[in-house]
């Protein structure tokens, strides 16, 4: 018996015993925004401004998948649930349909005291501390996110004129062991911010070579002296720019 813990016995394979067998009428478009935010996505699609093409079943229901035309392209919208299994295999499922160009927008908490509320971060970089991009990747601390992704988002925020930071996010599984120990250890390496999903996704590409990118702003704060949540889930008007800048940068993508 291998004393490797399990976690590390990376298969390269890319074939799997179970591989995602996604259903679409028509052809579905190359593009896709994961959106995080599900009270921006209903607006929408009450709007008008989204119809619902499909879904992804999981034990929790339905999950839409959109459609959304904008200035003359189609892009697939879909919220990707929360927590890196359940967001990387969704995003296998829309790979399974062709998808390989992808933006991804949401919250995170910030690390730094210095970094506002509703403040934009370019994720370039997270670190793996979460199980699920040990299944796409070899072992190592980081995993980046696609160069391009990263440019295309960049080139929507200089165009609109919107202050941003560039910057590596802490990936984690365990929401309530972030102690002040291990939020030291990621800030001396350099993460501005902590979530759940990006490393997960970011492997996930890496291994499908598709196209990925993350945008996100900054929400709670996650500090020694406490937990602050500076009414996070509040911003509307943040969360939904965030959406459409998303969409602007998959579609010049």
């Amino acid at each position: 018996m291998s004393e490797t813990p399990p976690i590390l016995e990376y298969d390269p394979s890319p074939r799997a015993i179970l591989e995602p067998q996604t259903k679409f009428e028509g052809r579905a478009p190359a593009r896709a925004v994961l959106c995080f935010f599900q009270e921006v996505l209903q607006k929408l699609l009450e709007g008008g401004q989204l119809r619902v093409v499909g879904h992804l079943i999981s034990e929790i229901g339905r999950n839409p998948i959109y459609e959304l035309e904008w200035q003359g392209a189609r892009l697939l919208v879909l919220h990707p649930g929360v927590g890196a299994p359940l967001a990387a295999g969704f995003l296998e499922e829309l790979i399974s349909l062709g998808v390989k160009k992808v933006i991804v927008c949401g919250g995170c908490g910030v690390l730094d005291h210095n970094i506002a509320a509703g403040r934009l971060v370019v994720l370039r970089s997270a670190v793996r501390d979460e199980g699920t991009s040990y299944h796409y990747l070899p072992p190592a601390r980081e995993v980046e996110a696609s160069p391009q992704a990263v440019a295309a988002i960049e080139e929507t925020l200089c165009r609109r004129g919107l202050p941003y930071l560039v910057g590596k996010s802490w990936t984690t599984d365990g929401l309530y062991r972030e102690t002040e120990a291990r939020r030291m250890r990621r800030m001396m390496e350099g993460c501005l911010v902590v979530e759940m999903e990006a490393a997960a996704l970011f492997a996930v590409a890496s291994f499908r070579k598709i196209r990925l990118g993350q945008l996100v702003y900054g929400g709670d704060l996650v500090v020694p002296e406490g937990w602050d949540e500076r009414a996070w889930f509040n911003r509307k008007s943040d969360r939904e720019l965030l959406f459409w800048l998303a969409v602007e940068a998959c579609a010049g993508l």
